[in-house]
């Protein structure tokens, strides 16, 4: 259940670098690539964070937290990149 609600809150976070984006910059290529850039530097700061937390406050090793990890950050960050792509 945290699984999915880290991968929501990964959607909810592009849909906000997105629409700040959008608002921000002038053309929409440019909007999608420093939205893109924004989000996944982001993500992966806030993945990185919750396989730490995995790791080193709730006892996992990091071979068990890896697949976790690639997870959290891979779904939405594919799905960033295939927006940005099906828009530049």
């Amino acid at each position: 259940m945290r699984t999915l609600m880290f991968i929501v809150a990964g959607f909810v976070l592009l849909a906000g670098c997105l629409g700040a984006a959008k608002l921000l910059c002038n053309g929409l290529a440019d909007a999608m690539r420093m939205a893109t850039i924004v989000f996944l530097a982001l993500w992966f700061v806030v993945a990185a964070a919750n396989m730490w937390f995995g790791v080193a406050k709730a006892g996992y090793s990091v071979a068990e937290e890896l697949p976790i990890f690639l997870l959290l950050f891979g779904l939405p960050a594919a799905v960033a990149v295939l927006v940005m792509w099906k828009f530049w």
